[in-house]
């Protein structure tokens, strides 16, 4: 028998059924709870950052199958992707008021935008956008190009040049990028995206800790590679997606074996999985359109073990001081560069080496709003890294602190990533924390937050 059956054989005879996990909706109660949103946010969210931007105008457009990152989040549930060309169309006649919606299409684009356009009567599809332009006389008309995010980028060369073609001078010179409304659009989370997002996060940790525990893992038998896949059917199997394929990685205390200088641009090896190993997991899913990002840490017991070796659980918690110097440094109007500078001293004043790479997270997983480092990158990030923070905005704490460890005479390296909502004065993690490391096998399904 070969080292895949085998570990198949293994875990069908150690597999009872984890203990019953966070509730998943039915795709069809997954479809009206993601309607109501959208609902919600055309009604709540576009009027008032359509009055911040000052944008009175705001086109999207997508060819079928070539979508623009915003309209994926302005089509109907039962919609997967534009049909034909799909023209929406935001109006404001005044600052806060309600926003008109139309679409430029051959249907109703679901509920919210009606059709506004009639091939019989104008078989010329840009003529009929350009009827509405001249109707509502707007201000500022805002397309989605973008020189910093490529979620505000959706808007094709040869879209651009069509529309360009039949605008008049006038309403040419209206024409602005809508980069940042595109980017308040993504990142602002609504009160009822909030009251979802927790049970989100917690459908994460539940999966994360199910695949790493005896259940899945067999010491000796069991592959990193096997738990990456564990996870891929486990999410299929809840009627969930993945934004990312998710990995695992070990850390041993071979002092011959650097892990902790492994750059991130290499995926580690396939390895098995043996006692002493401190396991790493990535790992995203995404329910409801929104997404988790999340790093953790298990440990398989030695012989003799019945807990996590102390020294391991203080290394954490350097990680655990790193998330917090970091996030109390978010503040409204700080740049993403700001506040990582203002981390980074602090962590240096406090001798903690270690890299900050945090990001915006939502309707994508890496989504759109400051950015605050790059792995590869402690300084400026140009752009991307120069908007301001916003309230009700949700991000991925993410960062690592490398960390001596004299019993393994080596570096370990504390790679986490948590899910986070800013209110605008405090960051508060979707679902805690991990803040003890996992141990395998373990009594109880305690996770440690």
């Amino acid at each position: 028998m070969n080292r895949l059956l085998l570990s198949i054989a293994f875990s069908l005879f150690l597999y009872p059924v984890f203990a019953q996990g966070p509730a998943v909706l039915s795709v069809r109660e997954q479809a009206a709870v993601v309607d109501s949103w959208l609902e919600d946010r055309i009604q709540q969210v576009l009027p008032s950052i359509m009055t911040e931007t000052g944008i009175d105008f705001w086109i999207v457009v997508s060819r079928e199958y070539n979508e623009d990152p915003v309209i994926r989040t302005l089509l109907p549930a039962t919609w997967h992707a534009a049909r034909r060309r799909t023209i929406l169309v935001m109006y404001q006649p005044s600052p806060n008021a309600p926003v008109e919606t139309y679409a430029v299409a051959r249907y109703d684009v679901g509920k919210f935008f009606k059709k506004a356009w009639n091939p019989e009567a104008q078989p010329d599809q840009w003529k009929a956008l350009l009827e509405i332009i001249e109707a509502k006389n707007p201000k500022k008309i805002g397309l989605n190009f973008s020189k910093d995010y490529g979620h505000a980028d959706g808007l094709t060369h040869f879209d651009y040049e069509e529309l360009m073609r039949i605008l008049p001078a006038q309403e040419q010179s209206k024409v602005v990028s809508a980069q940042t409304l595109a980017v308040r659009w993504l990142e602002t989370r609504t009160v009822a995206e909030m009251a979802a997002y927790k049970h989100i996060q917690e459908l994460a940790h539940y999966i994360i800790a199910e695949g790493l525990s005896d259940r899945v893992i067999t010491p000796g038998v069991t592959t990193t590679e096997d738990v990456v896949w564990f996870y891929r059917e486990k999410i299929k199997e809840m009627k969930l997606d993945t934004w990312f394929h998710p990995t695992v990685d070990i850390q041993r205390p071979d002092p011959n074996s650097q892990e902790a200088s492994r750059s991130f641009a290499i995926r580690p090896s396939e390895q098995v999985i043996l006692p002493g190993d401190l396991l790493h997991i990535d790992f995203g899913i995404t329910y409801l359109r929104l997404n988790t990002d999340t790093q953790e840490f298990a440990y398989v017991l030695k012989a003799g073990e019945t807990e996590v070796p102390s020294y391991l659980q203080e290394a954490l918690k350097v990680g655990n001081r790193l998330q917090d110097i970091l996030t109390t440094n978010f503040t409204i109007g700080k740049t993403g560069n700001q506040i990582l500078k203002a981390a980074r001293v602090q962590m240096d004043k406090e001798g903690i080496k270690g890299s900050i790479y945090t990001h915006p997270l939502g309707f994508y997983g890496h989504s759109a709003g400051p950015t605050i480092g790059m792995w590869d990158n402690q300084g400026d990030t140009p752009g991307a890294g120069d908007f301001p923070m916003h309230a009700h905005t949700g991000y991925a704490i993410e960062l690592n602190a490398v960390v001596f460890v004299k019993e393994w005479n080596k570096d370990v390296r504390v790679m986490l990533e948590e899910g986070a909502y800013f209110d605008g004065k405090k960051v508060t993690y979707y679902n805690g924390r991990q803040k003890s490391i996992l141990a395998i096998p373990r009594k109880s399904d305690y996770l440690g937050y």
